[in-house]
């Protein structure tokens, strides 16, 4: 499965230090490429911010899943995510 960054996910993580970018995107790379993603996904109750979540370390991922592609909508720390 593909992952697309919608442009407020790409402003959301240009703020986060090259480190941590990059263990973004390795995470992201693993759960695409492996057979279900939503294995390593979490539901999300709150439609406003999306269907459900990546966990990565401290970071969080927010997706939705349209047309067999995984939508990151919003990239950030576990204690700004959801507000």
């Amino acid at each position: 499965m593909e992952y697309y960054l919608k442009p407020s996910a790409i402003r959301n993580l240009k703020k986060l230090p090259r480190s941590v970018q990059r263990r973004i995107f390795e995470k992201l790379d693993f759960y695409t490429r492996s057979e279900n993603p939503l294995r390593f996904a979490e539901f999300l109750g709150d439609k406003g911010l999306g269907d459900f979540r990546f966990r990565i370390g401290d970071y969080r991922a927010i997706f939705d899943i349209k047309h067999n592609k995984i939508i990151i909508l919003k990239i950030g720390h576990r204690k700004d995510i959801y507000k």
